[in-house]
């Protein structure tokens, strides 16, 4: 019976120190690791016109997000903190597109749109929010001022 207390006593002292281990390993996060966004949509629009809102395919503001979302009739924006992320815009007359971001070691925003190449009508866009921190540039071309 003189075991019981001790394996108790054992299991309490390892779940005190979890929050500890936790936090270091949080940390310890390696520069550049993957951070899920707190925006990620796609969708599809009729209006090929529409498609000239995306701009440079950065935002960097709430404004220009408010503006997008309007004109592109998106319900119910998320919030964006654009001190610590931007959005990425791309669009696509294809039928399906996949959008992926990378920020390399200079602090280059590397961004690709994958099509099928199935063109169609309207256009397909992909907003994907990115954490701010160490973006200098996307795609070589420094961060737009709106």
């Amino acid at each position: 019976m003189a075991t019981r207390p001790l394996v108790l006593s054992a299991a309490f002292a390892l779940a005190l120190s979890l929050p500890a281990a936790a936090q270091k390993a949080a940390d310890t996060k390696p520069k550049g690791a993957f951070v899920l966004p707190t925006v990620d949509l796609s969708g599809s629009l009729d209006n090929s016109e529409l498609a000239k809102q995306a701009g440079t395919g950065v935002v960097v503001t709430a404004k220009g997000w408010q503006q997008l979302s309007e004109s592109w009739g998106i319900k119910n924006p998320a919030k964006v903190d654009f001190d610590k992320e931007l959005l990425i815009v791309a669009t696509s007359r294809s039928g399906k597109m996949v959008l992926n971001t990378k920020v390399d070691e200079s602090g280059d925003l590397r961004t690709e749109m994958l099509e099928n190449g199935d063109l169609q009508g309207g256009f397909r866009y992909a907003i994907r929010s990115v954490g701010r921190a160490n973006v200098k540039t996307v795609n070589g071309k420094p961060l737009p001022v709106e």
